[in-house]
């Protein structure tokens, strides 16, 4: 049974509030990994704490950096089931969990970053993370890409 909306509207606010695309449905998230090429990270916010206190706001840090995705999509887990499970099965090797993040260049897999790197974690550890699954995936400002 999913969350009250009520309930978790502002949870999806932190992130799009910041720009970040809402993917509420499996044909949302179809269209944000075929809509361009490059990089796109997607984001499955959840209710928990580590959500709040380390997942979200380390991926807001991560995106001050001059090194990012192309785009950043989010889905929260537990009510989006379709866009969730679709970004799931775009990498079946890996358990489901929530929070976690995703990235695709050119919409194919290339990392995962899952929910034991926020629990316990800050959002300055998790930004690092991230940053440093930027700097492998995605072109540096001024590059070809």
């Amino acid at each position: 049974m999913p969350y009250p909306e009520e309930m978790i509207a502002w949870m999806r606010a932190e992130l799009t509030d910041a720009g970040v695309s809402e993917l509420k449905t499996a044909d949302a998230v179809e269209k944000f990994l075929a809509g361009a090429p490059g990089v796109s990270m997607v984001v499955l916010n959840s209710v928990c704490g580590c959500a709040a206190g380390a997942a979200r706001p380390g991926v807001l840090k991560a995106l001050q950096n001059s090194i990012k995705p192309d785009r950043v999509g989010t889905a929260f887990a537990g009510n989006d089931v379709d866009a969730v499970n679709n970004v799931r099965a775009r990498m079946p090797q890996v358990p489901p969990s929530s929070p976690s993040v995703y990235l695709f260049k050119d919409g194919q897999p290339v990392a995962y970053v899952p929910r034991h790197v926020f629990e316990g974690g800050n959002p300055d550890t998790v930004a690092q993370r991230l940053v440093s699954e930027f700097e492998k995936h995605c072109a540096r400002a001024g590059a070809a890409k």
